[in-house]
């Protein structure tokens, strides 16, 4: 039996409005893609531009306005709970949770039918030059890489080395702004995205 896509965004939508009475929208995020098989994507983008909700949005601890999110073939929100990340699994910078309304009991859900998450998203994480540690992160995205999992990175460079880093463990790209996604299907192109280059600024 042919193995469905790793990773389909669905048309999904996330709109987020403020004021009771007269609702205004604050922010609005679309993505549609699809990743078939395993890769190591990075992504980027301003503050506020929307990675951290679309990684909630693909572990279901946060629920779209539209569209759906299917790992492995399953939709995400509605896999019980407690399995969502036996599917994808969101490694924050922090430490802390964002909890969110369960909207039925979890009994009525599909089970994950997945003991180890094929999905694996990277908010932000930290590289120390002094201890080895990039040695042991960039290890670990070519072992999962190695096994048929996904693998999200999202950086905010801050200088030339985050940049390096990308370039050579990634495969492709996606670069956020303002709630919209732009796909690179390799460094130089994205580079050559203006976008891109403003962000990026004195780093390139």
């Amino acid at each position: 039996m042919r193995q469905p896509p790793l990773l389909v965004v669905d048309k999904i939508t996330k709109v987020y409005t403020h004021g009771r009475l007269n609702r205004r929208v604050t922010f609005k995020l679309e993505a549609d893609f699809t990743i078939a098989k395993s890769a190591i994507v990075g992504m980027m983008g301003p503050n506020g531009s929307g990675k951290t909700t679309l990684f909630e949005l693909i572990t279901g601890s946060n629920r779209p306005t539209s569209g759906n999110v299917r790992c492995l073939g399953r939709n995400i929100h509605k896999v019980k709970y407690r399995e969502r990340d036996r599917l994808a699994i969101h490694y924050h910078q922090s430490y802390q949770v964002r909890r969110f309304k369960k909207t039925q009991p979890s009994f009525m859900m599909e089970a994950a039918d997945s003991n180890y998450p094929m999905i694996h998203l990277f908010d932000e994480p930290q590289f120390n030059t002094q201890d080895g540690y990039i040695g042991f992160m960039l290890d670990f995205f070519h072992k999962l890489r190695r096994e048929a999992r996904l693998v999200l990175v999202c950086l905010h460079p801050n200088e030339p080395l985050h940049l390096d880093i990308m370039r050579e463990i990634c495969e492709q790209y996606i670069f956020v702004s303002r709630g919209r996604l732009q796909h690179h299907p390799d460094f130089e192109s994205m580079l050559s995205d203006d976008r891109v280059r403003n962000y990026l600024g004195h780093l390139i």
